[in-house]
C-alpha cells in the first residue's frame, strides 16, 4: 500500500490511484449510504473523495493510517452536505447491509441465504445507531478498533462495548447463547 501512496504522491501515478479508487470505493459507497438515503447522492460524494484524494496526492507520503484519511475524508464530505443541504435527519433502517456473496447453490440454498441475510440484516438495522456503525465499520469494512473508535468520537473500550452489545443482540435473534 505504501508503494502505491508514493507512486501517487510523488508520480502522480493514475495507475496508483485507479488501484486505490478500486480498492476503497466500495467502502468508501456503503459508509456514504448509511448517511444519504440516494444512492446517487452517495456516488457522487465518492467521486468527491476521490477527487479531494487526487488534489492532496503530495501530502500522501506523510499519512501513517491511510484507512482513516480516507474515512476521514468521506466523514467531513457528508456532513458538509449534509449541513449544506439541511438535512438534520439520517434514516439508516433504509440501508441494507450485505455480508454474504453467493456462489454456486441451488434455489433451494439461495431462499435459505436469502432469509438468513435477510434476518441478519434486520438484526443489525435494529441496534441503536452507534453499535450499527461500530458493527459496520469493523465487521464490514474491516477497520481496526483504534481507527473506528476515532472516526466514531469514542474510546477504543467503548468501541468493543457497542460490539459487544451489538453481538449479542444479533445473537439473541439467531437464539444463539
Amino acid at each position: 500500500m505504501q508503494a502505491i501512496l508514493e507512486d501517487l504522491a510523488t508520480k502522480s501515478s493514475e495507475p496508483a490511484f485507479k488501484s486505490l479508487y478500486f480498492s476503497y470505493s466500495d467502502r468508501i459507497m456503503r459508509y456514504l449510504v448509511m448517511y444519504v438515503k440516494s444512492s446517487q447522492i452517495a456516488e457522487e460524494l465518492v467521486s468527491d473523495v476521490f477527487f479531494a484524494l487526487w488534489e492532496n496526492r503530495k501530502q500522501l507520503v506523510e499519512i501513517t493510517n491511510f484507512d482513516a484519511y480516507i474515512y476521514r475524508i468521506a466523514k467531513f464530505r457528508v456532513l458538509k452536505y449534509l449541513r449544506d443541504n439541511k438535512t438534520l435527519t439520517v434514516d439508516l433502517d433504509e440501508v441494507p447491509i450485505e455480508l454474504f456473496a453467493f456462489t454456486e447453490t441451488t434455489p433451494e440454498d439461495d431462499y435459505i441465504s436469502r432469509e438468513l441475510i435477510d434476518t441478519l440484516n434486520e438484526a443489525i438495522e435494529q441496534l441503536p445507531t452507534k453499535s450499527k456503525l461500530a458493527f459496520k465499520l469493523v465487521r464490514e469494512d474491516g477497520m481496526k478498533y483504534k481507527d473506528a473508535a476515532e472516526h466514531l468520537g469514542i474510546s477504543v473500550k467503548t468501541l468493543e462495548a457497542q460490539l459487544t452489545y451489538a453481538m449479542k443482540k444479533i445473537a439473541k435473534i439467531f437464539n444463539i447463547d
